[in-house]
């Protein structure tokens, strides 16, 4: 039974509008996600991993009152909602048997619209992780999905109605604490980050086939969980930029799988949190035991120029938490509940805070608001500026493992057994 707290609301457009959108629809084939890019979150942190949304009008303390629907999830998980237009995707599993489902939510009021089940395949894993931690990606035709087990490194396919349309595997999977780097879609590639214990790579795949068209091999090490962004150089070409314990910071050209820069020795420990851009400049961490133990900001380097580290940061940082940019400021959230403020250019700190509660999701941004969800189960919302301000906090009941996704006008949270969805 799926309880819901669901108010009606209108939209309205103006002729001009509609035929300007009908226009474009006619001559380009776009969709109204791609028209309108606060209709879809579509990958862990959304657009390219920043964490940011162009939202309006959403909650600044996610209430009861503002919650329009609670949704009943058929299995556990940590992976991140994901959002095309009216659909919300998300991937669970039953925690007695590993057995991963697919599942789909009409955004508008949250009753499933379909589930598939796939075949158990347990696997030892850290106890904090789960059989569903890899975030769905999704594009204007399918949603693609990553996990893996000791024998297998499953990349597969489903339409947005749920029929499977192509299934790889990328060779067995070795970790200490299991799987959790999610795919992501770049142009008509699915890109998976493939750095594992055992024999990595990363890996480019056909979106509409599954073929493999590159493969860059990587050195083993300890598997990085980290998901890629895309950079675009000086030059004009994209980059998909990559941290791993084995590798540091990687540049690879998007479209052929050249490497391009390398800056090998930025992370001495294990890579969780994702690479994002700030002010031209790529900014990761690393870390070991709960705790951030090095944070680089990079300038990227091309075919004639290496890297440059602008600066570095070795306390007061996330592990596993994803750092935020916005408008020159850096935001740091980090496991144990420190959020600080930063010159994303330079590094110096503008503020730090102590929150009491300690935390796994990554933050993410909306109308100058910083929304967070700590492992407990508490909204936090603070202030996205040069002044520390909390706006509210609010239990959502359950524990959260999960970032949270903003689409539609709303902003969505995964708990161990729910989805919320909030907005005004």
């Amino acid at each position: 039974m799926v309880r819901m707290h669901y108010r009606r609301g209108q939209f309205m457009s103006s002729p001009s509008t509609l035929s300007f959108s009908m226009l474009l629809f006619m001559v380009f084939g776009l969709t109204a996600a791609e028209l309108d890019s606060t209709a879809s979150w579509t990958r862990f942190r959304g657009p390219n991993g920043t964490g940011v949304s162009s939202c309006t009008n959403l909650p600044s303390a996610c209430t009861e009152q503002d919650c329009k629907w609670k949704s009943p999830l058929p299995g556990l998980g940590h992976s991140s909602p994901v959002v095309w237009q009216d659909k919300l995707f998300v991937l669970c599993a039953e925690q007695e048997t590993a057995k991963r489902l697919v599942v789909c939510l009409q955004i508008a009021d949250g009753r499933q619209a379909w589930q598939r089940e796939y075949p158990p395949t347990p696997f030892p894993k850290n106890r904090d992780n789960s059989y569903a931690s890899s975030t769905l990606a999704a594009d204007r035709q399918r949603i693609y999905a990553n996990w893996a087990s000791t024998n297998e490194n499953t990349v597969l396919a489903l339409d947005h109605s749920g029929t499977e349309v192509w299934r790889r595997n990328l060779g067995p999977y070795k970790s200490q604490h299991g799987p959790a780097s999610s795919p992501v879609v770049f142009e008509d590639l699915v890109v998976v980050n493939n750095d594992q214990d055992g024999p990595s790579s990363l890996v480019a795949l056909d979106a509409k086939t599954g073929q493999t068209r590159w493969q860059v091999p990587r050195r083993a090490d300890r598997a990085a969980y980290s998901t890629p962004c895309v950079y675009q150089s000086g030059a004009g070409s994209a980059e998909l930029v990559f941290s791993s314990s084995s590798h540091g910071l990687t540049g690879v050209a998007a479209r052929s799988g050249k490497v391009i820069w390398e800056l090998t020795n930025a992370f001495p420990f294990r890579v969780v949190g994702s690479p994002i851009l700030a002010d031209g400049l790529v900014v990761a961490t690393c870390g070991e035991g709960g705790i951030g133990r090095r944070l680089v900001a990079v300038r990227p380097g091309s075919d004639l120029q290496p890297p440059q580290l602008v600066y570095e940061m070795k306390n007061n940082i996330p592990y596993v938490p994803t750092p935020l940019a916005k408008d020159g400021l850096l935001f740091l959230w980090s496991d144990n509940g420190l959020v600080s403020c930063h010159r994303a250019a330079t590094g110096e700190r503008i503020w730090q805070q102590k929150i009491s509660d300690s935390f796994y999701s990554s933050p993410v941004w909306a109308e100058g608001r910083l929304y967070g969800v700590s492992k407990a189960g508490t909204v936090y919302v603070l202030s996205a500026g040069e002044k520390y301000e909390l706006i509210s906090k609010a239990p959502l009941g359950e524990p959260s493992f999960a970032s949270p996704a903003i689409a539609g006008g709303r902003i969505f949270f995964r708990t161990e057994t729910h989805l919320f969805a909030f907005g005004k």
